[in-house]
This record gives C-alpha cells, sequence and structure tokens, in this order.
C-alpha cells in the first residue's frame, strides 16, 4: 500500500489568513506559517510559482523550515504552459533584452526569442534546486491552459517538457475535453505512461469544454496527483481578474469527501505515493477538509503544535 500524502494548494492565500481559523494567535511571520502549515500537513503545492519564477533563497527557506519528509509540488512558470504572461511577472533584465516595457499587452512563450525561452526554464529550475538537493521536491506540476488541445503541436510541446526536464517528476493536468473524451482517454494516457508524465486526477465542476472528468488512472508508478478544484460550477469560469478563492469557493461536504476517500485509497494499492491536494482556496475550505479527508484515509498525518 502506498502512502496518501494530503495537502492543499499553498499556504499564505489572503483570506486563509484574514480568516484566522487556521493559523493560530501570533503566528504571523512567513517562516511561523510554514512551520505550523508543516506540522499538520506532510505536503504543500507551491502555486506561487505560476505567477513569478521562484527564487533560490525561497526554495532555500521552504527547505530549511520544513521536516526532512515534508515535500513540495511546485507548479510552472505561467510562461512555460503556454499561458499568457503579464510583463511584470517577467524579470526586469528579460524585459530589457525584449526592449519591452512593464505595461503593455501579455507576452506569450510562441512570440519570444528561443534563447530567452531557454533562459526562463534555466531560472525556473536553478531556483527549485535547494529542494531538490534537500530531497523535497517531489512533483513539477504543468497545468495547461484551454487552448492546449489534444493534436499534434500539444503532444511535440509535451514531449519538448519531458526532455527538457529528464530526472525530474512532471504531471500534466489538461485543461480542455478533447484531452479526455471517450474516444481519446487511452490514448491520452498511454501517451502520459510512455513518457512517464504523472496523471493528474481532477474533481472539477463538469460540463465545461475547459472541464475533463476525474480519470482514476495511474500513469507513473511512483506518483499519483488527486487535484480537488471544488464542484462550483457557477464560479469555475469567472474572469481572470477574479481571485483564485472567489472561483474556487467551494466547502466539500462530509459524505462528498467520504466518497472521495475510497477511489484515493484504490490508487494508493497500485502506486508509490498518492497526493490528494485541495485547491478550494476560499478561507480555510481546503484546511479543513483536507484534515477531515486525513481522518477518513488514515493517510499520513500530523500533530499540529500550538
Amino acid at each position: 500500500m502506498g502512502e496518501i500524502l494530503v495537502g492543499t494548494a499553498s499556504w499564505t492565500d489572503a483570506t486563509l489568513i484574514k480568516c484566522g481559523r487556521f493559523y493560530p494567535r501570533g503566528c504571523s511571520s512567513a517562516e511561523a506559517r510554514l512551520r505550523h502549515y508543516a506540522n499538520v500537513f506532510p505536503l504543500v503545492e507551491v502555486d506561487s510559482s505560476y505567477y513569478a519564477l521562484p527564487s533560490i533563497r525561497n526554495a532555500e527557506l521552504w527547505a530549511e523550515r520544513t521536516p526532512d519528509d515534508f515535500v513540495f509540488n511546485v507548479k510552472a512558470f505561467r510562461t512555460l504552459t503556454g499561458h499568457q504572461t503579464p510583463r511584470r511577472a517577467l524579470p526586469q533584465d528579460i524585459l530589457r533584452a525584449l526592449n519591452l516595457s512593464a505595461d503593455g499587452a501579455p507576452v506569450y512563450a510562441n512570440t519570444l526569442p528561443p534563447e530567452i525561452v531557454d533562459e526562463l526554464w534555466r531560472r525556473y529550475l536553478e531556483a527549485l534546486q535547494p529542494l531538490k538537493d534537500a530531497g523535497k521536491l517531489k512533483a513539477l506540476h504543468f497545468q495547461f491552459p484551454p487552448w492546449f488541445t489534444a493534436k499534434r503541436q500539444s503532444y511535440d510541446y509535451l514531449e519538448e517538457v519531458r526532455q527538457r526536464l529528464t530526472g525530474y517528476l512532471v504531471a500534466v493536468e489538461f485543461r480542455h475535453e478533447s484531452w479526455m473524451t471517450e474516444d481519446r482517454r487511452d490514448a491520452t494516457l498511454a501517451f502520459e505512461a510512455q513518457h512517464g508524465f504523472v496523471n493528474v486526477v481532477v474533481d472539477e465542476p463538469q460540463g465545461a469544454r475547459n472541464s475533463i472528468p476525474s480519470v482514476w488512472a495511474i500513469t507513473n508508478p511512483e506518483l499519483a496527483i488527486v487535484r480537488l478544484h471544488g464542484r462550483n460550477e457557477a464560479t469555475w469560469n469567472l474572469k481572470d481578474s477574479t481571485s483564485a478563492s472567489d472561483r474556487f469557493n467551494y466547502d466539500y461536504n462530509a459524505e462528498e469527501l467520504a466518497a472521495l476517500a475510497e477511489p484515493i485509497q484504490q490508487l494508493a494499492s497500485s502506486v508509490v505515493q498518492v497526493h490528494a491536494i485541495f485547491n478550494n482556496n476560499f478561507e480555510d475550505q481546503g484546511q479543513r477538509n483536507g484534515q477531515t479527508l486525513m481522518k477518513l484515509i488514515g493517510g499520513v498525518r500530523r500533530q499540529t503544535r500550538l
């Protein structure tokens, strides 16, 4: 039976801190919050690396402030997944090299010179080296945009990602229905398995073109990831200007969590480790739901020291 690790996507969301229910009184510094979080959960997903390149110093601090067996999954920087990238998200020297101001239309990887894209890749991996050296970097999480559809160009890019990330566990999450339709699902899973990608099982609102069903399949024997976005259909496609805490505002009830526990445990029977990550991040929803799920599945858990 493989390990089941439960965690949340980020530990510093503004509404989580403001609600005052997860962090104890006086737990107000970056160090105190991460130490407290890591006393409750054995895993966290770093989402800030999607919005801006991570820094070496932050990765060093993350490694120092967490227990030896704590692990991080780190989202890919948005340019590397084909998302639109606000110019302000790029480092200043990159903007200067591109002769761009910080204002103006977003940029995309396919409009940038290849040497700039290579440099972004280099800096992303360089920043995460302290986590890798500490044995705390588990997976790099590539969440692709809705326009990344199941076509030859997309497969080619996935092969490029695999080549660039030799030696890393890479998880892929799709946001277009074409990848997991009944007639293409098997081919998608076979491609993931062939290239060692970790299939990301999602729990999310259904019916939109940028949703896929929950496909409880293992494509890498080392890891399976279950990413729980909530089931709030009304907010799933709110505009990008809306905060993530509004978009993923959903509180799983006890029955829903119990129904999720069984397939998560089934995954653990065939893989070394399963990560269940709550991305519902309005106030303390994810933290409460995560602790409930740990009780249901008997996964790796921690004792909170207050």
